[in-house]
């Protein structure tokens, strides 16, 4: 019995910069050690791969503790564009790419990547809504399956 983690599941439900990167850095992370990686992408986070809303998440600044900001203080107009804007230059700096780019790089380092099957069809999406790296959109059974003997984490 190895105590090495082979295969994660990683499950992106927030889709939000913060809620998004976490699992995207881990999945990047364990293909770079050698470890099976699938990302599976359900709720709100499913805008991580929506070719049309990509390229546009932002920071939550409304109820998020972590800001340490006020919560009315977060919701006033421009709030969340200062705190994306901050982010993704801080993000810059330490050589981690933007949300599009960087599924690629997984997607390529044979990470595998699905969509939710009820989010997909509570939204009313199609296949076709999605980036080209969204493997197939399957359902939890489905991703239970591709997920035995990995450890699963929940972003």
């Amino acid at each position: 019995m190895s105590d090495q983690i082979e295969k994660v599941s990683i499950i992106i439900s927030k889709g939000s910069l913060e809620g998004v990167y976490p699992g995207l850095i881990m999945a990047n992370g364990a293909r770079m050690e050698g470890i099976e990686a699938t990302l599976f992408f359900t709720f709100f986070g499913l805008d991580a791969v929506i070719d049309k809303r990509m390229d546009h998440l932002k920071v939550a600044t409304v109820g998020n503790p972590a800001m340490h900001i006020p919560t009315m203080v977060g919701g006033l107009p421009g709030m969340a564009a200062v705190a994306t804007a901050k982010m993704k230059s801080e993000m810059e700096k330490l050589d981690i790419p933007p949300v599009r780019e960087f599924i690629e790089m997984i997607h390529d380092t044979g990470a595998e990547i699905y969509a939710c099957k009820a989010t997909v069809d509570m939204f009313h999406l199609k296949k076709e809504d999605f980036c080209p790296q969204v493997d197939d959109i399957i359902t939890v059974g489905e991703f239970y399956e591709k997920s035995a003997g990995a450890s699963i984490i929940f972003t």
